[in-house]
Parts: structure tokens; C-alpha cells; sequence
């Protein structure tokens, strides 16, 4: 972030262009400004904190970036922001990421804006694309000048300085985008005078800026005592310092040195001797930002902005010094039992099929084009039209190589229920049908999980029932405080059609189980006497409506069908086509039937694994079966023939789903 350097009003003819309809402002109940929130931590006295990213150069810095900001939202930042390069030289890669972050991560999100070498047309696309983003947070900046130009100069119809900018996204937007502003505790480059520094930022706060982020800094006491200096100047407005975590020696100096920095003495003093020892000068480096960020806190500044240089090790150890996250992180409270998307349509978002439990990015990406979205009514606005599978690129991430050592070479059904059970027990991250780690809610039913996939039921997704838990339990809460939430169990799994007709007739004989199976050609089968939603997590308010967010229905099924046979085909095609691992990953695809079964009695807890009781699927360890096999010692009924449960091969379901 640069100064505004200038001596003269500004000289920006500000003829608003009419951007009639198109540009409807969102309605206030839907936008979280970053100056609402810091408001909200001052007056909870809970100290909140924030993060920087910057565009990566390669698309797989692009891809590991994505990765880590997902991982870095359990830490539970009030927003992010991501920079903008001198003459918006990465500003598509820039516009991307916010809607990465806001959409589909469901971050917060702040995007910088500078000045610098910006046609007025340039400012607009960025403008445009961050609102249709549901970004409605901008950091407006002059910026620093590209690298091949000494001095910095406006372009002709362009922006002299961030307060002409402020002003202009005021006069476009009025109250949409809350507006932040650079602050300059030690000054920068080309202004040391704080009084003329002091009388832009001034300005730049009366035209319309609502925070301050300060440049990176060291020196506490010389902040404090700048922090003191902006309220004696009538600037109330919330104030963020910008804090730089110690990766290594040689980066600290550099960027102090680079931003010119005041650095203590006595940092100097103790870090000298380590500077050699990367893991040592992290480990003390910690400690001194820590204890300067409380400095901060106390002086009364209750918020933290943290340069994470797109690595996330450095300030995750800073938080946890400081307790503001545990050894694991602490999530972000839940306002659903799944994670928002923040992007302009779906902040009223409240209800989702539970087959995406464990894949909310392959979910927003499927139904990006919606205009509307389910609500807690279940109304008209419930939409069948899922994105086909190949535009929106939901097949299994990452390369062959990287998925073999992820997942092995499994050349035995054994092999691939030990897969699933170490995915369990937290020894593995991710499955191809789960691209986050197991959750905390999935401790209550662990042994069952365990022991249903060591006999080859290999179970996908998975819920507990909870009869009445306060909305505030660590675990299973969600929503306002004093409420409590409740579901049912919930099982997905792929089932061996040796055994899917056994389980199929326990499941009708109970009375209060419902389920839905398919296998990857498409015979599906149900004894559910609707094709509409079965709410099967919902919580009470006060003061509210039931709110009831996910749900199991006929046609979302069908729809993730095709996804999770696509992702089981995609790890088998990780391995040479004719080696064992490819054959018995296809094997399962090709034969296996994904079901999903629900226990409509909320009170009961283990029901759900009674249905299968004494059930195993043969030769774990032996070859594969060429034929559908027996269950105690007679042949199974096709799926097709099963009594009491109709088809979904035609009719309006699936009508639906084609259309």
C-alpha cells in the first residue's frame, strides 16, 4: 500500500455512468460490511483477525492457494483480502480468487483496488466483477508504481490518488461496498510528513472510507501511539493493524527492510544468534509477534490483520500463542450445519441436499447458474437443473501420481475398506467422495463406521441422530444462540448387490426407515411414497420458524449419482488400465449400488447400524465375482422386482433430472 501524495484537490470529473437495472444494489439484510464486523468484535471484546492473500504466478500456485484458504477457514477469520498488482496486471487471476473465496469458500472477502496505471473502464470491470462475486468489501489504493516507471503519474481518464478513487466507488455504489483506506504508522515512501499524512487519511475516512489497514510495522509503542493521534484527529473509524508473521530470517529482514521498517533492538538481539535455524527463528519469531499483538489488544485494538504471504504456518502459530485458535482451529460459528456461500445470490441460501456433505465446493460449482435457491419452505425456487459433470470440471482432483500416494494400490475389496477405515481414524484427509477430513460429529457413531466398512459396507457419507443439542454445542450446534438442533441418522454407502436385496427388505420391514438406491446404470429404487424433501437436520429458534437446511430428495440423489460413480471411475483410472487396482476399483463402480437410508425416528441411535446386523460381504480378500452372488443360499431378486418399493427409471423424476 502507497501514499496519496498531492497538493492540489483532486481533479476526477465525476459524470456517473447510468447502469440502469443490471446494477440493482443488494439489499442491506444481505451484506456484511468488515467495518460492521470489527464493530461487533470491539464491543464483544473478542479480538478479531484477518488474512492477506496475493495472486499466485502458476496455475498449481493457483490450485495450492485454493487448498490452503479452504484449510484456513477453520481458523475462523472475520475476512480475507486479496491484493491487487500495479496496473491490474493479474486483476482477472484477482477477480477470481474473491469469487473463490467469497462463493465458493464462503469467506468474507475484501478485494484490494489501486490507482495505479487504471482506466476508468478498468476500475468499472473490477467493480462489476467483485459485486456480481457478492464481494462488498473494497480496499482502495493508489498503489505502487509499476516496476519499468520511476515516478508515479496518473493515466489520461484515469485516478490521481485513493481519495478520488473512494469517492468515485461512493458515487457508483452509495452504501454496497464498504470502503478501506491505507494507514501509515512510519510513513512510506514517498511522504515521511505524518501531519500531511495524517490530513489524507482524514480525508480519505470523510469521503467515505469506513476501516484503516496499516502497513506492516513492528514498533508497538510508535503505533499506539499513531492509533492515538487518529482519534484526537475526529478519525473514528475502525483500525487494523497490519501484522507480518517471522517465516525466516533473511524474509523478515527483507521486508522490513523493504517496507522500511522499524525493527527493535531487541529483536534483533535474539534473533541474530538463531538466524541460521529456520525452524528456531519461527519458533521465537512467534513469540515476539505474539506478544506484540497483545500489546495491540491492550492499547484497545481489537483486531489483527495478518500478511500470510500465502502460507498459513506462521500466523496459525501466532493464533495459537495468542489463544485465539486451538492446536486444531476453531471453526467459524455455524449459522448452518454446512458452510455458507457468501456470493451475491445465495446468502439466503438455508437449504442443501446432504450428499454434498463432504463436497460443498463440487455443490456451489453445480449450481453456479441458479437464480434461485431451495429455501426452508421448499418452494418454487427448488431447481433440478445440476450442471453437467464435464462443464463444471467435477471429477477427481489431482494428479494420477499424487492419488496413488494418497490412496495406495488397492487390489483387493479389503484393501478398499482399509482405505475407508483409515479415512475414518483421521489417518487420511480426504476420499475421492470427501475432499475434507472427517468431522467431530462422526466420534459418536466411529466404532460402527469402523466396523461396518471392515465388513465391506464402505460408507460415503454419514450423520448421527441428535435429539435436542443446544445450538451453542461445540460439536453439533449451528444458529442463533439459545435454539437447539436435531437430525436424523443418516447413512450413505455403496453396498454389494449381494447383499442390497437383504438390506432393502430389512429396511421395509422397520416402518420407520426410508432409502434410495442406484446403482451406475441408472436402476433406481426407493420406498419413499414422495419424491419431495425429507428434512433430516433442523433446528428451533427463538423467536424463529423451524429452520430445516438439509434435506434427502429424490431428484438431488439422482443427480449425485452420476457424481459419485464419475469420482469412483476417476480414482480407478489413476492406475494402468488392466492392473488389479484399476480392475477392482472399476469392479465396484460398475457393480455396486451407492443407497442412501435414513432413520425418520430421531430418538433412535443405533437403529440405522441394526439393519446389518450379521451381514459381510464375502471374499474381502479372494477374487472377484463375475456373477451377482447368493445371500444365504439362494439367488437374490433383481432390484427391479423388489416388492413394496417402485421404480425411478421413468416418470416425473427423472423427466426432471433430464430436464
Amino acid at each position: 500500500m502507497r501514499h496519496d501524495d498531492r497538493n492540489s484537490p483532486s481533479s476526477v470529473n465525476y459524470n456517473i455512468e447510468e447502469y440502469g437495472t443490471s446494477l440493482l444494489l443488494a439489499s442491506k439484510s444481505n451484506i456484511m460490511h468488515i467495518s460492521k464486523k470489527l464493530a461487533e468484535a470491539h464491543a464483544s471484546g473478542a479480538p478479531a483477525f484477518s488474512f492477506e492473500f496475493f495472486p499466485p504466478k502458476t496455475s498449481q500456485g493457483v490450485q495450492n492457494l485454493y487448498d490452503r484458504m479452504d484449510r484456513m477457514h477453520d481458523l475462523g477469520p472475520s475476512f480475507v483480502d486479496v491484493t491487487w498488482g500495479a496496473g491490474g496486471t493479474q486483476s482477472h487471476l484477482t477477480c477470481e480468487m474473491v469469487h473463490f473465496a467469497q462463493t465458493v469458500v464462503g469467506l468474507e472477502t475484501c478485494m484490494h483496488l489501486t490507482c495505479t496505471d487504471m482506466a476508468k473502464e478498468k476500475v468499472d470491470g473490477a467493480l462489476s466483477e467483485a459485486y456480481k462475486a457478492g464481494c462488498t468489501n473494497i480496499l482502495a489504493l493508489r498503489g505502487d508504481p509499476p516496476r519499468d516507471t520511476e515516478k508515479w503519474q496518473a493515466i489520461e481518464g484515469g485516478f490521481r490518488y485513493a481519495l478520488d478513487l473512494v469517492k468515485y466507488i461512493k458515487a457508483q455504489y452509495g452504501d454496497h461496498f464498504d470502503i478501506g483506506v491505507a494507514g501509515y504508522p512510519e510513513g512510506c515512501d514517498d511522504q515521511k510528513d505524518q501531519d500531511i499524512l495524517m490530513a489524507h487519511l482524514k480525508e480519505k475516512v470523510d469521503a467515505g472510507g469506513t476501516f484503516i489497514v496499516t502497513q506492516m510495522f513492528y514498533d508497538v509503542d510508535n503505533f499506539c501511539a499513531w492509533v492515538d493521534r487518529c482519534r484526537a484527529e475526529g478519525i473514528t473509524v475502525p483500525i487494523v493493524p497490519g501484522i507480518m508473521p517471522i517465516q525466516t530470517h533473511a524474509a523478515f529482514l527483507r521486508r522490513a527492510n523493504g517496507m522500511n521498517c522499524k525493527i527493535p533492538q531487541a529483536w534483533i538481539d535474539v534473533l541474530e544468534p538463531i538466524k541460521n535455524d529456520d525452524a528456531a527463528v519461527r519458533e521465537v519469531g512467534k513469540g515476539l509477534v505474539a506478544e506484540m499483538c497483545r500489546r495491540i489488544i491492550s492499547h484497545g485494538v481489537l483486531a489483527l490483520h495478518f500478511y500470510t504471504m500465502n502460507l498459513a504456518q506462521s500466523t496459525k502459530m501466532v493464533l495459537e500463542e495468542l489463544d485465539l485458535v486451538s492446536a486444531g482451529g476453531t471453526p467459524t460459528k455455524k449459522a448452518l450445519p454446512w458452510r455458507q456461500s457468501l456470493g451475491l445470490s445465495r446468502r439466503e441460501e438455508d437449504v442443501r441436499p446432504v450428499y454434498w456433505k463432504n463436497r460443498h465446493k463440487s455443490y456451489v460449482a453445480r449450481t453456479q447458474d441458479w437464480d434461485e435457491f431451495p429455501n426452508g419452505r421448499w418452494g418454487d425456487s427448488r431447481s433440478p437443473a445440476f450442471g453437467e459433470l464435464d462443464a463444471y470440471g467435477i471429477g477427481l482432483k489431482g494428479t494420477n501420481e499424487q492419488n496413488i500416494k494418497t490412496w495406495g494400490k488397492p487390489e483387493t475389496l479389503r484393501d478398499i475398506s482399509d482405505i475407508f477405515i483409515r479415512f475414518i481414524q483421521n489417518d487420511l484427509k480426504t476420499l475421492p467422495w470427501s475432499e475434507s477430513p472427517v468431522t467431530d460429529e462422526a466420534q459418536a457413531i466411529k466404532e460402527e463406521l469402523i466396523n461396518l466398512n471392515r465388513r465391506g459396507l464402505l460408507t460415503i457419507t454419514s450423520q448421527p441422530s441428535v435429539n435436542g443439542a443446544k445450538s451453542s454445542d461445540p460439536v453439533h450446534g449451528w444458529g442463533p444462540p439459545g435454539g437447539y438442533v436435531y437430525q436424523k441418522a443418516y447413512l450413505e454407502l455403496l453396498i454389494s448387490p449381494a447383499l442390497i436385496t437383504e438390506i432393502i427388505d430389512r429396511i421395509d420391514r422397520t416402518q420407520t426407515m426410508t432409502f434410495h438406491a442406484v446403482d451406475k446404470a441408472g436402476d433406481a429404487r426407493t420406498n419413499s411414497s414422495s419424491d419431495g424433501p425429507n428434512a433430516v437436520t433442523w433446528g428451533v429458534f427463538p423467536g424463529k420458524e423451524i429452520v430445516q437446511p438439509t434435506i434427502v430428495e429424490t431428484v438431488s440423489f439422482l443427480a449425485w449419482k452420476d457424481e459419485a460413480f464419475r469420482l469412483g471411475t476417476d480414482w480407478a483410472k489413476c492406475h494402468p488400465a488392466g492392473s488389479p487396482s484399476r480392475q477392482i476399483i472399476d469392479y465396484v463402480m460398475d457393480n455396486w449400488y451407492l443407497i442412501n437410508i435414513v432413520d425418520n425416528d430421531f430418538h433412535s441411535t443405533r437403529g440405522i447400524f441394526d439393519l446389518f446386523d450379521g451381514l459381510q460381504v464375502k471374499n474381502l480378500d479372494g477374487p472377484l465375482e463375475s456373477s451377482r452372488p447368493t445371500v444365504n443360499g439362494h439367488t437374490p431378486r433383481p432390484i427391479a422386482e423388489l416388492n413394496g418399493n417402485h421404480k425411478l427409471t421413468d416418470g416425473k423424476v427423472f423427466q426432471k433430472v433430464l430436464n
